[in-house]
């Protein structure tokens, strides 16, 4: 058995971020502070996506426990592909309602960000596949690992998330572009 600790995978992580950013900087000879802002917020929005989805929730003396990986517990691969069921199955209600609000939650800060930072995510499709698509990724990162499950339901949530994430950034930007033109019919008026 293997186990990865949380803090040293997130360096890692961090680590990657930082060399990927400043080779692109170095290549394009240009630093452009708002997007790399934006680009912080994703690389925040997705060491937070690691840690909720891949490190088990308890901690231990308040460090995150290690995820485990073990080739003997494999198989059978611990998939649902069966939308609802696994919900249901939440001995404490409590459960149920962590467990909803926090797949949606999770992915609303995706699909705010992705169209500010991808131009050609400009509509609610495309960020709805790009969430879904992300969705997807981490439901497969997961089968290797034993206290982990590929579940359809975290595939939906997730996915329902990064839509009503993309609805808020449609909301902030039609009121962005309604204020700035009553702004300037009010100009043109006086």
């Amino acid at each position: 058995m293997i186990y990865i600790p949380f803090i040293p995978t997130e360096i890692v992580f961090a680590v990657l971020w930082v060399i990927i950013r400043a080779v692109l900087a170095l290549k394009n000879k240009k630093l452009h502070i708002k997007r790399e802002l934006m680009l912080l917020l994703m690389y925040v929005n997705l060491a937070v996506l690691l840690r909720i989805t891949f490190f088990p929730m308890q901690t231990n003396n308040g460090r995150v426990l290690p995820l485990e990986f073990d080739t003997a517990n494999i198989f059978p691969l611990r998939i649902n592909i069966i939308p609802f069921v696994n919900i249901l199955d939440y001995i404490d209600p409590a459960d149920i309602l962590l467990n909803i609000p926090g797949n949606v939650m999770m992915f609303i800060p995706s699909g705010i960000i992705l169209p500010i930072l991808f131009k050609r995510l400009d509509s609610f499709w495309k960020v709805t596949a790009a969430g879904a698509g992300m969705s997807l990724c981490i439901e497969i990162l997961q089968l290797p690992f034993a206290v982990r499950a590929s579940d359809i339901d975290d595939l939906i949530l997730n996915t329902t998330g990064a839509m009503a994430g993309y609805g808020i950034y449609a909301l902030f930007r039609h009121i962005r572009h309604g204020g700035n033109k009553k702004n300037i019919s009010t100009a043109q008026e006086g």
